[in-house]
Protein backbone atom coordinates (compact mmCIF):
# COMPACT_ATOMS: atom_id res chain seq x y z
CA UNK A 1 0.00 0.00 0.00
CA UNK A 2 3.17 2.13 0.29
CA UNK A 3 2.67 2.89 -3.43
CA UNK A 4 0.80 4.92 -5.64
CA UNK A 5 -2.63 2.90 -6.02
CA UNK A 6 -3.96 -0.44 -4.64
CA UNK A 7 -6.69 -2.16 -5.85
CA UNK A 8 -8.32 -4.85 -3.36
CA UNK A 9 -11.28 -7.28 -4.13
CA UNK A 10 -13.23 -9.29 -2.03
CA UNK A 11 -14.85 -12.69 -2.29
CA UNK A 12 -16.96 -14.86 -1.46
CA UNK A 13 -15.53 -17.70 0.78
CA UNK A 14 -17.56 -20.21 -1.78
CA UNK A 15 -15.00 -22.41 -3.40
CA UNK A 16 -12.03 -24.18 -1.55
CA UNK A 17 -9.66 -22.46 -0.40
CA UNK A 18 -6.79 -24.02 -2.60
CA UNK A 19 -9.31 -22.87 -5.46
CA UNK A 20 -9.49 -19.92 -4.61
CA UNK A 21 -5.58 -19.10 -4.14
CA UNK A 22 -4.91 -20.97 -7.66
CA UNK A 23 -6.83 -18.49 -9.52
CA UNK A 24 -5.71 -15.70 -7.59
CA UNK A 25 -2.14 -16.26 -8.02
CA UNK A 26 -3.07 -16.43 -12.10
CA UNK A 27 -4.50 -13.13 -11.75
CA UNK A 28 -1.54 -11.78 -9.98
CA UNK A 29 0.73 -13.47 -12.71
CA UNK A 30 -1.35 -12.00 -15.38
CA UNK A 31 -1.38 -8.10 -13.43
CA UNK A 32 2.51 -8.46 -13.61
CA UNK A 33 2.78 -8.49 -17.50
CA UNK A 34 1.12 -4.93 -17.20
CA UNK A 35 2.44 -1.08 -17.17
CA UNK A 36 3.75 0.02 -13.58
CA UNK A 37 3.04 -3.12 -11.73
CA UNK A 38 4.25 -3.36 -8.26
CA UNK A 39 3.17 -6.50 -6.00
CA UNK A 40 -0.06 -8.63 -6.14
CA UNK A 41 -1.39 -10.22 -2.62
CA UNK A 42 -3.81 -12.81 -1.59
CA UNK A 43 -5.88 -13.27 1.72
CA UNK A 44 -7.27 -16.72 1.75
CA UNK A 45 -6.66 -17.93 5.46
CA UNK A 46 -8.87 -20.45 7.52
CA UNK A 47 -10.23 -17.82 9.70
CA UNK A 48 -13.98 -17.79 9.08
CA UNK A 49 -13.32 -13.85 10.77
CA UNK A 50 -11.32 -12.47 8.29
CA UNK A 51 -12.21 -11.81 4.26
CA UNK A 52 -11.30 -13.99 1.37
CA UNK A 53 -9.18 -10.90 -0.83
CA UNK A 54 -7.42 -10.10 -3.97
CA UNK A 55 -5.18 -7.20 -4.02
CA UNK A 56 -2.83 -5.34 -6.54
CA UNK A 57 -0.65 -2.22 -6.61
CA UNK A 58 0.89 -0.34 -9.03
CA UNK A 59 2.85 3.34 -9.11
CA UNK A 60 0.12 4.88 -10.18
CA UNK A 61 -3.99 5.61 -10.11
CA UNK A 62 -3.63 5.48 -14.54
CA UNK A 63 -2.01 2.35 -14.67
CA UNK A 64 -4.03 0.51 -11.95
CA UNK A 65 -7.23 1.69 -13.92
CA UNK A 66 -5.72 0.25 -17.48
CA UNK A 67 -5.33 -2.81 -15.53
CA UNK A 68 -8.61 -3.05 -14.16
CA UNK A 69 -10.14 -2.44 -17.75
CA UNK A 70 -7.92 -4.98 -19.19
CA UNK A 71 -9.32 -7.55 -21.36
CA UNK A 72 -7.40 -10.21 -19.80
CA UNK A 73 -8.57 -9.25 -16.42
CA UNK A 74 -12.34 -9.75 -17.73
CA UNK A 75 -11.66 -13.03 -18.97
CA UNK A 76 -9.91 -14.20 -15.70
CA UNK A 77 -12.91 -12.90 -13.41
CA UNK A 78 -15.06 -14.78 -15.89
CA UNK A 79 -13.38 -18.01 -15.40
CA UNK A 80 -12.93 -17.09 -11.76
CA UNK A 81 -16.84 -16.80 -11.60
CA UNK A 82 -17.34 -20.35 -13.19
CA UNK A 83 -15.21 -22.34 -10.55
CA UNK A 84 -17.23 -19.98 -7.43
CA UNK A 85 -15.27 -16.91 -7.10
CA UNK A 86 -17.57 -14.59 -7.09
CA UNK A 87 -16.58 -10.93 -5.71
CA UNK A 88 -18.33 -9.90 -2.55
CA UNK A 89 -17.90 -6.54 -3.62
CA UNK A 90 -16.81 -3.59 -5.91
CA UNK A 91 -13.14 -2.91 -6.59
CA UNK A 92 -11.36 -0.82 -3.52
CA UNK A 93 -9.55 1.67 -4.96
CA UNK A 94 -7.37 3.15 -2.45
CA UNK A 95 -5.16 5.90 -2.84
CA UNK A 96 -2.99 7.81 -0.04
CA UNK A 97 -5.28 10.10 1.66
CA UNK A 98 -8.16 9.41 -1.15
CA UNK A 99 -10.36 5.92 0.11
CA UNK A 100 -13.81 5.11 0.03
CA UNK A 101 -16.06 6.27 2.61
CA UNK A 102 -15.67 4.04 5.88
CA UNK A 103 -12.36 2.21 4.99
CA UNK A 104 -8.85 2.26 6.62
CA UNK A 105 -5.67 0.58 5.93
CA UNK A 106 -3.25 -0.42 8.34
CA UNK A 107 0.32 -1.66 8.04
CA UNK A 108 2.14 -4.33 10.21
CA UNK A 109 5.72 -4.90 10.53
CA UNK A 110 4.86 -8.82 11.83
CA UNK A 111 7.71 -10.20 14.10
CA UNK A 112 9.46 -13.21 11.67
CA UNK A 113 7.83 -16.79 12.60
CA UNK A 114 4.54 -15.15 14.10
CA UNK A 115 2.85 -14.69 11.04
CA UNK A 116 0.15 -17.08 11.99
CA UNK A 117 0.11 -15.75 15.44
CA UNK A 118 -0.65 -12.77 14.35
CA UNK A 119 -3.60 -13.58 11.28
CA UNK A 120 -4.80 -15.25 14.48
CA UNK A 121 -5.12 -12.04 16.59
CA UNK A 122 -6.41 -10.08 13.32
CA UNK A 123 -9.80 -12.15 13.30
CA UNK A 124 -10.35 -12.15 17.24
CA UNK A 125 -9.76 -8.42 16.80
CA UNK A 126 -12.08 -8.66 13.56
CA UNK A 127 -14.86 -10.70 15.97
CA UNK A 128 -14.59 -8.02 18.49
CA UNK A 129 -15.04 -5.12 15.41
CA UNK A 130 -18.24 -7.69 14.05
CA UNK A 131 -20.02 -6.22 17.50
CA UNK A 132 -20.01 -2.26 16.22
CA UNK A 133 -22.53 -1.15 13.78
CA UNK A 134 -21.25 -1.05 10.11
CA UNK A 135 -19.00 -3.31 10.29
CA UNK A 136 -19.20 -4.90 6.67
CA UNK A 137 -15.33 -6.75 6.44
CA UNK A 138 -11.33 -7.17 7.57
CA UNK A 139 -9.01 -8.66 4.91
CA UNK A 140 -5.60 -9.26 5.89
CA UNK A 141 -2.64 -9.39 3.19
CA UNK A 142 0.45 -10.70 3.75
CA UNK A 143 3.54 -10.34 1.44
CA UNK A 144 5.30 -13.48 -0.35
CA UNK A 145 7.94 -13.81 2.30
CA UNK A 146 9.14 -12.20 5.44
CA UNK A 147 8.01 -8.40 5.68
CA UNK A 148 5.40 -5.79 6.37
CA UNK A 149 1.45 -7.15 6.79
CA UNK A 150 -1.52 -4.72 5.60
CA UNK A 151 -5.03 -5.09 7.05
CA UNK A 152 -7.90 -3.55 5.10
CA UNK A 153 -10.92 -2.35 7.66
CA UNK A 154 -14.45 -1.64 6.36
CA UNK A 155 -17.52 0.29 7.46
CA UNK A 156 -20.51 1.35 5.77
CA UNK A 157 -19.76 5.45 6.64
CA UNK A 158 -16.88 7.05 7.99
CA UNK A 159 -18.79 8.09 11.17
CA UNK A 160 -18.75 4.06 11.88
CA UNK A 161 -15.00 3.38 11.12
CA UNK A 162 -14.18 6.81 13.78
CA UNK A 163 -16.44 5.21 16.64
CA UNK A 164 -14.68 1.50 16.19
CA UNK A 165 -11.22 3.69 16.12
CA UNK A 166 -12.46 6.12 19.15
CA UNK A 167 -13.68 2.85 21.35
CA UNK A 168 -12.77 1.60 24.54
CA UNK A 169 -13.14 -1.72 22.87
CA UNK A 170 -10.22 -1.40 20.49
CA UNK A 171 -8.08 -0.27 22.95
CA UNK A 172 -8.70 -2.98 25.07
CA UNK A 173 -7.94 -5.45 22.01
CA UNK A 174 -5.14 -3.91 20.41
CA UNK A 175 -2.03 -5.20 23.28
CA UNK A 176 -2.57 -8.77 21.62
CA UNK A 177 -1.92 -7.93 18.46
CA UNK A 178 0.62 -5.73 19.40
CA UNK A 179 2.33 -8.57 21.26
CA UNK A 180 2.97 -10.25 17.33
CA UNK A 181 4.77 -6.96 15.99
CA UNK A 182 8.78 -5.82 16.20
CA UNK A 183 7.02 -2.40 15.98
CA UNK A 184 4.13 -0.79 16.50
CA UNK A 185 1.71 -0.65 13.58
CA UNK A 186 1.23 1.99 11.64
CA UNK A 187 -1.96 3.92 9.73
CA UNK A 188 -1.28 3.94 5.66
CA UNK A 189 -4.21 5.61 4.83
CA UNK A 190 -7.94 6.38 6.27
CA UNK A 191 -10.66 7.78 5.12
CA UNK A 192 -12.68 10.26 7.55
CA UNK A 193 -15.09 13.13 8.19
CA UNK A 194 -15.69 15.67 5.79
CA UNK A 195 -12.66 18.16 6.19
CA UNK A 196 -11.06 15.57 8.55
CA UNK A 197 -7.87 14.40 9.37
CA UNK A 198 -6.95 10.80 10.92
CA UNK A 199 -3.36 10.25 12.74
CA UNK A 200 -2.30 7.44 15.13
CA UNK A 201 -0.03 9.06 17.70
CA UNK A 202 1.28 6.03 20.29
CA UNK A 203 -1.27 3.71 18.53
CA UNK A 204 -3.81 5.29 19.06
CA UNK A 205 -6.15 6.93 16.36
CA UNK A 206 -7.00 10.38 16.61
CA UNK A 207 -9.58 12.39 14.25
CA UNK A 208 -9.86 16.71 13.87
CA UNK A 209 -11.79 17.76 16.25
CA UNK A 210 -15.16 18.32 15.16
CA UNK A 211 -15.53 21.89 16.11
CA UNK A 212 -13.00 22.95 13.74
CA UNK A 213 -14.11 20.67 10.62
CA UNK A 214 -17.67 22.18 11.25
CA UNK A 215 -16.38 25.88 10.92
CA UNK A 216 -14.41 24.98 8.05
CA UNK A 217 -17.68 24.04 6.39
CA UNK A 218 -19.35 26.70 7.32
CA UNK A 219 -16.58 29.07 5.89
CA UNK A 220 -16.81 27.39 3.00
CA UNK A 221 -20.89 26.69 2.93
CA UNK A 222 -21.69 30.58 3.13
CA UNK A 223 -20.08 32.03 0.25
CA UNK A 224 -21.11 29.08 -1.96
CA UNK A 225 -25.05 29.66 -1.12
CA UNK A 226 -24.54 33.01 -1.29
CA UNK A 227 -23.02 33.22 -4.59
CA UNK A 228 -25.33 30.12 -5.93
CA UNK A 229 -28.60 31.82 -4.80
CA UNK A 230 -27.52 35.07 -6.69
CA UNK A 231 -26.35 33.76 -10.08
CA UNK A 232 -26.92 29.88 -10.60
CA UNK A 233 -30.94 29.85 -8.85
CA UNK A 234 -32.18 32.61 -10.86
CA UNK A 235 -30.87 30.79 -14.25
CA UNK A 236 -32.83 27.62 -13.76
CA UNK A 237 -35.56 29.81 -12.83
CA UNK A 238 -35.78 31.89 -16.10
CA UNK A 239 -34.75 28.46 -17.93
CA UNK A 240 -38.08 27.14 -16.94
CA UNK A 241 -38.15 25.43 -13.69
CA UNK A 242 -39.90 25.59 -10.65
CA UNK A 243 -38.80 27.08 -7.81
CA UNK A 244 -38.32 24.15 -5.75
CA UNK A 245 -36.61 22.28 -8.42
CA UNK A 246 -34.12 25.58 -9.13
CA UNK A 247 -33.65 25.51 -5.11
CA UNK A 248 -32.89 21.32 -5.35
CA UNK A 249 -30.26 21.84 -8.37
CA UNK A 250 -28.85 24.76 -6.95
CA UNK A 251 -27.79 22.57 -3.79
CA UNK A 252 -26.43 19.77 -6.00
CA UNK A 253 -23.89 22.56 -7.68
CA UNK A 254 -23.65 23.53 -3.98
CA UNK A 255 -22.73 19.86 -2.97
CA UNK A 256 -20.48 19.34 -5.61
CA UNK A 257 -18.39 22.41 -5.68
CA UNK A 258 -17.65 21.70 -1.71
CA UNK A 259 -16.96 17.88 -2.16
CA UNK A 260 -14.64 18.18 -5.13
CA UNK A 261 -13.05 22.01 -5.34
CA UNK A 262 -13.96 23.75 -1.94
CA UNK A 263 -13.29 21.79 0.73
CA UNK A 264 -10.07 20.25 -0.21
CA UNK A 265 -9.00 23.24 -1.00
CA UNK A 266 -10.43 25.09 2.56
CA UNK A 267 -8.47 21.90 3.87
CA UNK A 268 -4.91 22.34 1.92
CA UNK A 269 -5.02 25.87 3.84
CA UNK A 270 -5.60 24.96 7.33
CA UNK A 271 -3.75 21.48 7.44
CA UNK A 272 -1.77 22.05 10.52
CA UNK A 273 -4.65 23.52 11.94
CA UNK A 274 -6.77 20.71 11.21
CA UNK A 275 -4.52 17.56 12.12
CA UNK A 276 -4.93 16.28 15.66
CA UNK A 277 -1.47 15.55 16.61
CA UNK A 278 0.46 18.62 15.11
CA UNK A 279 -2.68 21.26 15.33
CA UNK A 280 -3.43 19.81 18.85
CA UNK A 281 -1.83 22.62 20.73
CA UNK A 282 -4.20 25.96 22.11
CA UNK A 283 -2.12 28.21 20.90
CA UNK A 284 -2.35 26.83 17.07
CA UNK A 285 -6.12 25.83 17.70
CA UNK A 286 -6.68 29.56 18.92
CA UNK A 287 -4.45 30.93 16.23
CA UNK A 288 -6.30 28.83 13.44
CA UNK A 289 -10.22 29.54 14.84
CA UNK A 290 -9.25 33.85 14.94
CA UNK A 291 -7.82 33.55 11.22
CA UNK A 292 -11.51 31.69 10.32
CA UNK A 293 -13.51 34.13 12.18
CA UNK A 294 -11.43 37.03 10.36
CA UNK A 295 -12.68 35.37 6.91
CA UNK A 296 -16.17 34.78 8.22
CA UNK A 297 -15.71 38.78 9.20
CA UNK A 298 -14.54 39.19 5.58
CA UNK A 299 -17.70 37.32 4.03
CA UNK A 300 -19.96 38.93 5.88
CA UNK A 301 -19.02 42.68 5.11
CA UNK A 302 -18.61 41.72 1.38
CA UNK A 303 -22.13 40.33 0.98
CA UNK A 304 -23.23 42.71 3.97
CA UNK A 305 -22.07 45.87 1.91
CA UNK A 306 -22.21 45.10 -1.96
CA UNK A 307 -25.71 45.25 -3.24
CA UNK A 308 -25.04 43.61 -6.46
CA UNK A 309 -23.94 40.22 -4.65
CA UNK A 310 -27.09 40.05 -2.87
CA UNK A 311 -29.97 37.58 -4.37
CA UNK A 312 -32.77 39.20 -2.21
CA UNK A 313 -32.75 42.11 -4.29
CA UNK A 314 -32.53 40.76 -7.67
CA UNK A 315 -35.38 38.01 -6.82
CA UNK A 316 -38.26 37.43 -9.48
Amino acid sequence: MTAAATAVTVFHREPEAVTFVDWADRMGAAAAHATGFVEARVAAGEAPELDWALSVTFDSEANLQLWLDDPDRRRLLAEGMAVGCRRASADLILVRDHLPPGTAVFEHPVAPGRERQFVGAQARLAAVIAEFPGFEGSAVLGPRGPGRWFAVLRFRTDRQLAAWLESAERDEALPALRSELTEDFAVIASSAPFGSILRVQDGRATVTPRWKTAMLVLLALYPTVMTLSRFVTPRFVDWGAPLWLSTWLGQVVSVGLLTFVLMPAVTARFRRWLDPVDGAGTRISLAGAAAVLLLYAATLALFGSMRWLQFWDYAR
